[in-house]
């Protein structure tokens, strides 16, 4: 039987607290829900439940992020989110999901199947980080020395009443979509706590610089070329361009594509019953990835799998 109510639990992982929600335990396939930088498992509030009726959905707080820890001395690399993820999920005793990442955690996400490829059934990239250099200006800047104290003074200087008139503003003008507002100011509110401030400008400065992003993941996209891969973005995005996640579909053969109209960054919270059902469908309508040693072998080294000969042979 499927429990389709969201439950914020927290677990131990090597002695630092790590925060999630659960949804759908019981359901047959399991999804992972990665949110992005400065951000929290909350940006998958909207679709956890419409989610959680047909699958096990799993959405943890990163390392420094929401509700989880935020060590000093915490690994920040996407080799350490991705290992701190295949952590959390044999903690669960969870074998293999599908796992979806926003921005930043589109690059984790990516990371994860990389490095995990055993544990990883499809993967989807909503308006996904890492697969070009291009970046919006604000967070460009998050990369440059003395980040971590124009926060600190922002923050402090900076009213709660004051953030919230902004907010309330935003959403009146109408110019910048609803969620995106709402993004930022959840990673405003976010920067008064001394250790996500901190994670969050040693995360950045792993990932991003000055001219853009450090880190280019399209150059092994064809690590994935066996696997499911769902591609999301909204047309109005201003942080990430969606001209990254249609150039990526170009490269990967077999991908599909999903543009949200009238969507800026964060598509699954503007439009969540549309993004469920997608998700849903791509889950119930695609084979889970083969996870095997060989199969990696092959990705690693261009060879083409027999079920790729045999469709173009046939095509």
């Amino acid at each position: 039987m499927v429990d389709e109510s969201s439950i914020e639990r927290e677990m131990l992982l090597h002695g630092q607290r790590v925060s999630y929600r659960e949804a759908g335990r019981g359901a047959r396939h399991a999804v992972l829900l990665v949110h992005g930088l400065a951000a929290s498992s909350l940006t998958w509030e909207p679709v956890i439940a419409p989610l959680g009726r047909h699958l096990h959905v799993l959405a943890p707080d990163l390392l420094g992020h929401g509700s989880s820890e935020a060590p000093r001395s915490g690994d920040y690399s996407l080799g350490g989110f991705a290992t701190g993820l295949r952590d959390f999920l044999v903690a669960l005793d969870v074998e293999r999901v599908t796992i979806v990442g926003h921005s930043f955690g589109g690059g984790v996400a990516m990371q994860f199947a990389h490095q995990f490829p055993e544990m990883t059934e499809r993967v989807v990239l909503v308006s996904s980080g890492g697969l070009g250099h291009d970046l919006t200006l604000a967070l460009r800047a998050a990369s440059l020395p003395g980040t971590g104290l124009v926060l600190r003074s922002a923050a402090s200087l900076t009213p709660r009443w004051m953030r919230r008139t902004v907010q309330r503003i935003a959403h009146a003008v109408g110019s910048v979509p609803r969620s995106d507002v709402d993004g930022v100011h959840a990673a405003w509110e976010s920067f008064a706590d001394h250790g996500t401030r901190g994670a969050f400008v040693q995360t950045a400065r792993g990932a991003l610089e000055p001219s853009g992003q450090r880190l280019d993941g399209a150059q092994r996209l064809h690590l994935l070329s066996e696997v499911p891969v769902l591609l999301v973005g909204g047309d109005r995005d201003k942080v990430i361009p969606l001209e990254h996640t249609l150039a990526a579909h170009e490269r990967l053969a077999g991908s599909r594509l999903e543009v949200v109209g009238g969507a800026g960054h964060f598509p699954h919270a503007e439009q969540p019953l549309r993004f469920a059902a997608l998700l849903r469908e791509f889950v119930d309508d695609t084979a889970p990835a083969d996870g095997s040693r060989e199969a990696l072998r092959r990705r690693i080294l261009g060879i083409p799998s027999l079920t790729a000969v045999t469709d173009a042979a046939t095509g």
